[in-house]
């Protein structure tokens, strides 16, 4: 979408320098700029606590886009376009010194126009930073803040921080961002489901065995010691990307593709989700952590020789849950992620039932379920798995063959990026692809009661090699249910 010359949304970045804005929110911006998708008159004001220059760090951040990008992303004319757009402020958000009056002087002159706050900084400081915006009269009527997970470390510090950015934020103006709902494949899942009839019948536990939820990574801690050590996997993953994933998938239709419709639906799934306390996190959860292993024929160390010392931080998290209501009754959800896993993918399997009756007797081959894979990462694409004969044989011998939309074949100049398509959700103002504060807090409360069981029961994390699948019990979760997981590139998943 292109904007008039009058309309105008400036965007300005706290921690404009750092890791996240360089890996992700400038590339994304750049790429807005590319497709001519900024509005004419939108600036883009970097903040940090102290810079070297304007010069010497434009010169770094079309380092850093030259890296990211792709050979022909990389224009002069789009570069000296975007890097126009470009300011440079030294702040202070702890105590507000700096050059906050310069960045007041900036906006002064402009009556209207919309403003997005994005906070790329710790979730320890948004509440100061939210007072600072307010004091030097920054927040307008068209203001909005962008907030990072992890959204606190409980319920109850998701509570504060929420309560904090509250005071100066009306709800409707807070977007929660997980990147995992910018990938275009989860999008495309709304489209599968509500836009083709022979999806949607079929969509519930009358033909539906189970469902899987896969996100696993093959790296470790990446220079997030102390982050993750606090974290682990079900706060960093299933808290967030986990449980938003799930949504998407067990959610009724809304009654239109808008926010406030969305997010109601959202929130119908996790009131129903079946609370995991007590002693049930024994048989229907998996924690895990990983021990020295080969990765793609590397060697790499274990998680504690990462971390330099001892600790019960799970890096690998299995769980077997329900929601219960009339749609889902029965049909159990699979959740698992890890890191340092035999490979990194993303995606959704939707295991259909097996037939009633099979016509074609022993002699024409195993007879496997249909099964819907939707890939969210690496290569984005939808897999149907269905069965068909064997060509240029004369008995009827039946085997299971692929149906692939695999988008980068199926979309000419496919540029999937989860971060541009959220920036302009912001900029547009659309909250649909966002979550609303009642969503964090129901999933808190259910993760919460899983960890304090965990801690309550002494549940250790089982060791698992680091290139392999995780640990042994994960397997047993799904095998006690005559399941297995789908491990993408592994060959084809026999039903036990």
């Amino acid at each position: 979408m292109r904007f008039s010359v009058t309309d105008c949304c400036d965007i300005i970045i706290f921690g404009g320098l750092g890791d996240l804005s360089r890996r992700k929110l400038l590339p994304a911006l750049y790429r807005c700029e590319l497709n001519g998708q900024l509005p004419q008159q939108a600036k883009i004001y970097l903040t940090t606590r102290e810079h070297e220059g304007e010069e010497r760090e434009l010169m770094r951040i079309q380092e850093w886009l030259s890296s990211q990008l792709k050979a022909d992303e990389c224009s002069k004319s789009h570069w000296e376009s975007f890097s126009a757009r470009i300011s440079f402020y030294s702040l202070d958000v702890v105590d507000g010194s700096g050059e906050w009056d310069k960045l007041r002087e900036a906006f002064s002159c402009k009556l209207v126009g919309d403003r997005v706050f994005y906070l790329a900084m710790p979730p320890s400081l948004y509440g100061a930073t939210c007072e600072q915006l307010s004091q030097h009269g920054l927040i307008n009527d068209c203001a909005r803040v962008v907030l990072e997970k992890p959204l606190g470390y409980d319920r109850e510090t998701s509570d504060e921080i929420n309560n904090l950015v509250g005071e100066y934020f009306a709800e409707q103006c807070i977007f929660r961002i997980d990147h995992y709902l910018g990938k275009e494949t989860v999008q495309n899942l709304m489209a599968l489901r509500f836009a083709n009839i022979q999806f949607e019948p079929l969509w519930n536990s009358n033909y539906i065995d189970h469902v899987q939820i896969s996100l696993t990574e093959q790296v470790g801690l990446e220079g997030r010691t102390d982050f993750y050590d606090q974290a682990g996997a079900m706060r960093d993953m299933v808290q967030s990307h986990l449980l938003q994933l799930l949504c998407l998938v067990a959610m009724e239709p809304p009654h239109k593709l808008q926010a406030d419709n969305i997010r109601t639906e959202k929130l119908k799934v996790l009131q129903a989700l079946r609370p995991i306390e007590g002693q049930d996190v024994l048989h229907t959860t998996v924690r895990g952590q990983y021990v020295e292993g080969m990765i793609n024929g590397s060697e790499v160390p274990g998680y504690l020789d990462e971390l330099g010392r001892d600790s019960n931080t799970e890096t690998f998290v299995a769980i077997k849950a329900h929601v219960d209501n009339w749609r889902w009754a029965g049909v159990p959800f699979y959740f698992r992620t890890g890191k340092r896993l035999r490979q990194r993918y993303a995606e959704i399997v939707i295991q259909f039932k097996s037939v009633g009756h099979n016509v074609f007797g022993g002699q024409s081959g195993q007879l496997e379920s249909n099964r819907l894979v939707i890939r969210l990462q690496p290569d984005e694409g939808i897999q149907m798995m269905l069965m068909a004969k064997e060509l240029n044989k004369f008995e009827m011998r039946l085997q299971q063959v692929p149906l692939n939309l695999n988008f980068a074949e199926t979309f000419e100049n496919i540029r999937s990026d989860a971060y541009q398509r959220l920036l302009l959700n912001v900029i547009h103002n659309d909250l649909s692809l966002f979550a609303s504060r009642d969503e964090a807090d129901l999933a808190w409360a259910w993760v919460d009661p899983i960890i304090e069981a965990w801690n309550g029961l002494g549940m250790q994390p089982a060791p698992y090699e680091a290139g392999t699948w995780g640990p042994d019990a994960s397997a047993a979760l799904l095998h006690s249910d005559h399941r297995a997981w789908h491990n993408s590139g592994t060959g084809r998943r026999k039903r036990k």
